[in-house]
C-alpha cells in the first residue's frame, strides 16, 4: 500500500511556506490504518525490538503507540505537555527553533531499567523525540529505538537522536 497517497498535503499551514502533512486522511481509511499499524509492528519485530513499554508523545504518538503496544505485548506510557497529567511528574525542558518547550511523564509510569520504544506520527527536527529519549534515560530507562509514520528528511531530525534503530514508513 502506498501510504503517501493517504496523507493529505495542506500548503501554507500553519504558516506560509510550510506544507503540513495531514494524517487524518490516513486515520479515516480502515485499510490504511490497519496497514500502518501492521507495518510498524512487522518492522519492530524484524528489528528485534522487544520493549516493555511504548512511549508516545502528545498527541498523535498516542494514536499509533497504543495499538503498537497491544501488538508487541507492551504497556503504553503517554508523554504530555505541561499540566495535562494528574499525578506527580518528571519533566524535561528542551530547545525549540524559537524558544523552549516542556514534556512530562508520571513519576510512577515507568520502572528504572525498563526497555522502551518511542513512537510519534512524525519526525521533523527531532527535538521532541530527543527530549523524550533524554527524559527516559534520566529515569534509568533503556531506549531501544524510535518509530515514526512520517520523516521529513530535509530537516535531518534523526541526526539529533541516539544511534539506535529508527523506523519511518514514509519519507518526504
Amino acid at each position: 500500500m502506498e501510504l503517501k497517497s493517504l496523507i493529505r498535503d495542506i500548503p501554507d499551514f500553519p504558516k506560509p511556506g510550510i506544507t503540513f502533512r495531514d494524517i487524518t486522511t490516513l486515520l479515516n481509511n480502515p485499510q490504511g490504518l490497519r496497514y500502518t499499524i501492521d507495518t510498524l509492528t512487522q518492522k519492530c519485530q524484524e528489528a528485534n525490538l522487544q520493549p516493555d513499554y511504548i512511549v508516545g508523545m502528545e498527541s498523535r504518538g498516542f494514536i499509533f503507540g497504543t495499538p503498537l503496544a497491544y501488538h508487541l505485548n507492551a504497556g503504553f506510557i503517554p508523554v504530555r505537555k505541561p499540566g495535562k497529567l494528574p499525578a506527580a511528574v518528571h519533566s524535561i525542558e528542551y530547545e525549540l527553533e524559537y524558544g523552549t518547550d516542556k514534556l512530562e511523564i508520571h513519576q510512577d509510569a515507568i520502572a528504572s531499567s525498563a526497555k522502551v520504544l518511542i513512537v510519534d506520527d512524525l519526525i521533523a527536527t527531532g527535538g521532541t523525540a530527543k527530549a523524550t529519549a533524554d527524559l527516559l534515560e534520566e529515569l534509568g530507562s533503556q531506549v531501544l529505538g524510535f518509530a515514526f509514520i512520517i520523516e521529513l528528511t530535509a530537516l535531518s531530525g534523526r541526526k539529533k537522536l541516539p544511534d539506535l534503530p529508527i523506523i519511518s514508513l514514509v519519507n518526504y
